[in-house]
């Protein structure tokens, strides 16, 4: 029964980390963290593909610098590293690659675009938070909790009855 309790508070403590860091990509919190899914290996192997990264704005960027940019409505936003800092009359821009890329990406990477440097990543996590915002992983996260404690609880039920019914069947014996 030990060994259950365990695995039990296990499960619904990941769970309940998971329900968390789905919640936390979804809305601001304070301080301007934000929380974004690795989709592609093009950061690999500083970054793998289902981590979650964490980015926070700066004031400014250096060579080297892992950044996220480049989010809007139809874009997933890039997390790729500094390759080039241009300057152009006061207007800096810069030149991003994946580690993982050949060469750098085509596009130029505005000041303004850019969402932040990324703090910390934390490996295989986006997979189970980007499952999560699906219907079926929905339903699992609140779903299959939910069938444990109602099965847990209708054993308790189960055994009290028949505890009763013991102690009624000894009494007119």
């Amino acid at each position: 029964m030990k060994i259950y309790k365990i695995i039990s508070n296990l499960f619904f403590g990941l769970i309940g980390l998971i329900a968390l860091l789905l919640i936390i990509t979804i809305f601001p919190i304070t301080g301007n963290y934000k929380f974004f899914i690795v989709e592609s290996g093009s950061m690999n192997p500083a970054i793998k593909t289902g981590s979650i990264v964490i980015v926070k704005p700066n004031s400014q960027y250096k060579l080297g610098d892992i950044i996220t940019f480049g989010a809007n409505k139809n874009k997933v936003p890039t997390t790729h590293r500094i390759y080039e800092i241009k300057n152009d009359n006061g207007r800096i821009s810069y030149i991003t690659k994946g580690d993982a890329n050949n060469a750098p990406d085509l596009n130029i990477v505005k000041s303004g675009s850019i969402i932040g440097k990324v703090l910390f990543s934390v490996p295989f996590v986006g997979y189970a938070v980007a499952s999560a915002k699906t219907p079926w992983g929905f339903g699992l996260i609140i779903g299959l909790p939910a069938v444990i404690i109602i099965g847990d609880e209708l054993k308790k039920i189960f055994l009290e009855l028949k505890k009763m019914r013991k102690k009624k069947n000894g009494k007119h014996k």
